[in-house]
């Protein structure tokens, strides 16, 4: 059985890696940050963002005082600091075609069963110049299964701070935006049939892309 988390709580190893991660991005991703308010502070909830770069998973989650877990290629888990590090912060290991790993789904329900939040990319992979995806069908399967909110989140100029070509420019201006907790009824209608999950996908990337990147501060 899955130790329930209680509200602010992080295991150690996770904790220290939320600290110095955050420091990294206030000191060389100095964006804009908002809709914190919006995250709950207790209880299970998705948080669902656009993906462009590999800085994504930690960018989005230093902000957020709870512990996520997140989706990990198996291919990842090897002898030594990797494993080691991998389940010490609770990735949950995942085929490269998510949607059809059935155990790793398992794992992401019984995670929000216990209380969990769960970091996903609806697009399922990385745009390549930011531009937002089409949604696929296995964030609106966990989300409508699971039914706890989903948060719409985000991120602006991550493909530009590290991108597909393997540059990372510190300095970028990288903003985050949560949106408004999406409730089931937002987002899942059971009477769609096959299209259910798709649907619902769709709806939760409409939601992402309504968030629109904060202005800079006048200094």
């Amino acid at each position: 059985m899955q130790r329930r988390l209680s509200q602010g709580e992080m295991d150690f190893l996770y904790g220290i890696c939320h600290y110095i991660i955050t420091f990294i991005y206030d000191a060389f991703f100095r964006g804009e940050v908002v809709g914190v308010e919006n995250l709950p502070l207790k209880g299970p909830f998705i948080v669902a963002s656009n993906h462009a770069s590999h800085l994504d998973p930690p960018a989005v989650g230093c902000h957020i005082p709870r512990q996520l877990a997140f989706f990990a290629r198996k291919s990842l888990w090897k002898r030594g600091f990797a494993t080691w590090w991998l389940n010490g912060v609770g990735a949950i290991p995942v085929d490269r075609d998510g949607t059809s790993d059935v155990g790793a789904m398992k794992n992401v329900l019984r995670a929000l069963q216990a209380g969990r939040v769960i970091t996903l990319f609806p697009e399922g992979t990385r745009s390549p110049d930011g531009t937002l995806q089409p949604a696929k069908s296995g964030v609106g399967m966990i989300a409508c299964r699971s039914r706890v909110p989903v948060i719409p989140a985000r991120i602006f100029n991550s493909h530009i701070a590290f991108g597909r070509d393997g540059k990372l420019r510190l300095g970028t201006r990288m903003s985050i935006v949560y949106g408004k907790p999406l409730p089931p009824s937002a987002y899942d209608d059971p009477k769609a049939g096959k299209e259910r999950y798709q649907l619902a996908s769709e709806k939760i990337m409409a939601a992402i892309a309504q968030l629109r990147e904060p202005t800079a501060p006048v200094i």
